[in-house]
Formats: C-alpha cells, structure tokens, sequence
C-alpha cells in the first residue's frame, strides 16, 4: 500500500523550503502525496502564495484557514485556535500515514498539536535551532516535543535535538533545504530578474527583508524606523524590499515600507517574490540587510555578505559573511559601510556556509519513504544525566 505523506505550508518562504521534498514525493509510485495549504498562503494581503503552489504543478488536497485581520497578540493566539480546529477536521479526512512539517511558526504549532492527539506521527524539519528574538524558538522546541523524526541542518541542531530527549537514531542530520533550491533552479539573469521585477538594477543594489521581534514589546516600528533612516542616506543604491510575514505588530512594518517606497524612486516592495525571484536578487545585489534566517542559512553560498540587525535570529549558526549589529541607526550605518568595504568584500570569496552544501531533500525522502513508522508513537525519552531509556 501506497503511504500517504501529507505536507503542510503556510507560508511563501516555507513552501520554498519544501518545494523538492513535495516533488520527490510527488515523482514516487511508492508514495502518495498530500498537502495543506494555510496561514499566509490563502490570504489575499499576503499575495495568495497557494497559487504558487498550484501553478508549481501540485494539487492542494485542503485549505485550512486560520488567520484573522488582526496581528495583534490576542489574534494570532485566536489564529492558532482556528488552526487547530481546522487541522482537526483535514487531518481526519485525510487519514495521512505521517505528516511532515518545517520550522517553528504558530500555524504549525497549531497543525502538529492536531495531529499529536489524532495519533499521526509527524516528521519535522529545521528542528534544534535557535532564535532568541522571537517565540518561534519556544514553538519550534514544542513541536520537536510533538514530532517523531527530525530532519536538521547541523551537527550543533542534531545534539540540541537529543538534548531535548529524542532518540538519537531518530534524528538525521541532512543539512539545509534551502541550498538544495539554489543547487535545481535555474536562476533568472540580470535582463530576466528586471523585467520580473519591473524594476532596474543600479550600481549599488540591496535586497531588505525585516521581520517583527516577537519577544520584543513595542519595538518593532522603532526598529525599522531606524533602518528605513540608514537605508535614506544610501547613495547611487537600488533597494529591494519583501514585506514582513504575518506575526506580531507586522502590519505596522508592512505601512512603513511601503510609505518608504512612496517616496523614494529607488526602492520597491514585493509582497512576496517566490523563491526563484528572491533566490534571483540574491545573486544579483551586493548584500542582504534584515533579520530573516534566509540571511543566514542561504545567503552565504552565494558568496554575499548578510547583515543580520537586533536579536531575532541570535542563537542561528553562523557563516563568516554575517555582519551582526544593533538596531540602532548609527549600527546599522556601521554596518553598511563594512559591508561595502574592500576588505569584507575579498573575504567573501572563501565563506564556508555552515548549512552543508545541498542533497537535504533526497536523503529527507528516503528516510520518509523507509523509516518503519508502524511503531514510533510512543517515544522513549533519550536521558542525558542518567543514560537510561526511561518511558514518558
């Protein structure tokens, strides 16, 4: 019989992540199959991105939608009650073999609490890292907790992953996804990523994506504020914004970018550019500047230089390429100009990304494909101060 792996994505970024794994799937006879689409990607604030899957050439089996009009604390914990009724209902239509999921954002928090006590075992990706600046670290943690096999992208995240008490033999270190997307797509040219973007290449070009620090009260708009001031002062320099997701007080930042982009001819915003765009800009700027992981994870096999503002994504592993700073505009203006610096500049050429060099998706599916998943429900807890097994 067929085993059913059902995927779940709720977001552009994540979907990006997933793309090959869902293909590998999709191209098996032996495998069937299944995804869900919800969060972001059925919002039409946030661009639709279901659609991207759909024109990818995959079916979506279900829509389960969660979020509402508010990014406030109190809505996104009302979101993620309506996540975890809806995954309720799919997922006992679906009657799915295991689930797979990545990362640590409140949809999917919401999707593997479902599936926990509907007794479906549940594969997870990106597990083990952390992000001190935002509730994802404590979401991403929970749904280790919640999962039974662990796919990760270092040697560092497979022992955080065992240090959590999963079983050793049940955690793969397989590296990250996303250098296997810049490993199978054929990138757009300088010509091709202009007329995509309707928007002309400069001398100097930066690709900007800031997100909301979600342990942070109150700080999110002062935070942009001050790199919306450093980027102003830029000279001769093409900017390329991607808008926040939707978290926390995101909508606040959203409001500002594009109130930025009203007024400065040299800058544009995207509601969400796809992985083949973004993958694209990133071969094409000088540097990226915010405090999304894709800084940190993908940017440094291009080769490109990262700063990486304020503490959300402090924890991460971290390539030579990465420039950390406050978020203060005098940082932010100190970074820049070592990013642009000769030094930085010749150094780039011998970054190591920490994140391995490609091939995650293929070892992911053979494991998904073989792993005996008949009896992996009930966990033993992998005990480091006593090195016994002891049930819980």
């Amino acid at each position: 019989m067929s085993r059913k792996i059902c995927v779940i994505t709720g977001t552009r970024a994540e979907y990006g992540l997933l793309r090959w794994v869902m293909q590998g799937i999709k191209d098996d006879p032996e495998l069937t199959l299944q995804i869900i689409a919800t969060g972001m990607h059925l919002s039409p604030e946030f661009g639709l991105t279901y659609q991207a899957i759909e024109q990818d050439g995959f079916q979506i089996d279900h829509k389960v939608e969660m979020l509402t009009s508010s990014d406030t604390s109190v809505g996104i914990a009302k979101s993620m009650g309506l996540g975890m009724i809806g995954f309720a209902d799919t997922l006992a239509q679906l009657q799915p073999d295991i689930i797979v999921v990545l990362g640590d954002r409140f949809e999917i928090f919401s999707a593997v609490s479902a599936a926990l006590v509907a007794r479906i075992p549940v594969a997870h990706l990106h597990g083990g890292e952390t992000t001190e600046g935002a509730f994802d670290e404590a979401l991403r943690h929970s749904i280790t907790k919640m999962s039974h096999l662990h796919f990760v992208a270092a040697e560092a995240y497979r022992q955080r992953v065992i240090q959590l008490g999963e079983q050793p033999e049940r955690v793969f270190l397989v590296g990250g996804l996303g250098i296997d997307n810049i490993k199978r797509l054929s990138l757009l040219n300088k010509a091709e990523l202009e007329q995509s973007l309707d928007f002309k290449l400069g001398t100097k070009n930066l690709l900007i994506t800031f997100h909301p620090v979600t342990l942070e009260t109150a700080t999110a708009a002062d935070q942009m504020q001050m790199l919306l001031l450093a980027l102003e002062e830029l000279e001769d320099t093409q900017l390329i914004f991607t808008l926040p997701n939707a978290d926390t007080d995101g909508r606040a930042l959203i409001k500002m970018v594009e109130q930025f982009v009203a007024k400065h001819a040299n800058a544009r915003a995207y509601t969400s550019l796809g992985q083949l765009r973004y993958l694209s800009c990133i071969a094409h700027v000088d540097g990226v500047i915010g405090n999304s992981s894709s800084g940190l994870i993908e940017v440094p096999s291009f080769k490109k230089g990262t700063i990486n503002i304020g503490d959300r994504q402090r924890g991460r592993l971290q390539a030579e390429s990465i420039i950390n700073c406050e978020p203060t505009l005098a940082s932010i203006k100190s970074a820049l100009k070592q990013l642009y610096s000769v030094e930085f500049q010749e150094k780039l050429c011998h970054v190591i990304n920490p994140y391995g060099e490609g091939g995650a998706s293929i070892k992911i599916i053979d494991t998904l494909k073989h792993y005996k998943i008949s009896e992996i429900l009930k966990k033993k807890f992998h005990d480091l101060l006593t090195k016994n097994i002891t049930a819980y």
